[in-house]
């Protein structure tokens, strides 16, 4: 059996997919999974993640990528879009969850720290929020690209492309939201000539410091 060594060897940037190969739809259920249980401040997962499907909205989309060949041959455009909005309300709403999850009420410990939440993320300025929300992004982004590893889909992070143009093209602002990374998902191409390059990465010695 492999192990996550062996699969994080495996994976790489994939720069051509295989148009005609689509993930089945209960593999997807599992990408989505590994997004939604993935760690975020607090909890909050203050983002929303589209899965983009539809080739008429993919070749918009790829025109606002610098035509990268991956925007339409991927069986799945995602997209991590970060709330634009993150204050008192958002937060409430999150603790209502774990209230109606748990079966809990809003009182004592819990109520204590939703109001240390509050303090910590509203003395926050608005850029400071959308800095603080993008990393929370990128740690869903990094356990969809693990998950899909491991499943053998390839998948690659991509951050060419014009945010702003992705907000209009999706109507993001109107929704509360700001594009901050896309990832590709689907399967190389066997012409894809990358898959077959040793993966380069800095040594160990050069990476890791230890006190």
């Amino acid at each position: 059996m492999e192990n996550t060594e062996e699969h994080l060897i495996w994976r790489y940037g994939v720069k051509r997919y295989d148009s005609a190969k689509k993930i089945q739809q209960q593999n997807m259920n599992k990408l989505k999974d590994a997004i939604r249980l993935a760690p975020s401040s607090y909890g909050l997962q203050p983002y929303r993640v589209l899965f983009i499907e539809d080739p008429a909205l993919r070749a918009k989309l790829s025109v606002a990528s610098f035509h990268q060949p991956q925007i339409t041959e991927a069986s799945c455009l995602i997209v991590f879009c970060i709330e634009t909005t993150i204050g008192e309300t958002f937060i409430d709403g999150y603790f209502a969850n774990i209230c109606s999850t748990r079966g809990v009420k809003l009182e004592g410990i819990l109520e204590n720290h939703r109001d240390s939440v509050v303090n910590s993320i509203c003395r926050k300025q608005d850029d400071e929020k959308l800095a603080w929300a993008t990393h929370q992004a990128y740690l869903a982004l990094g356990f969809l690209l693990l998950t899909a590893a491991e499943m053998k889909i390839d998948a690659n992070a991509m951050e060419g492309f014009m945010p702003s143009q992705y907000d209009e093209i999706l109507s993001l602002k109107q929704k509360g939201l700001h594009a901050v990374v896309i990832a590709a998902v689907g399967y190389r191409h066997p012409e894809d000539f990358y898959q077959h390059m040793v993966k380069v990465r800095r040594p160990n010695n050069e990476i890791f410091i230890t006190f």
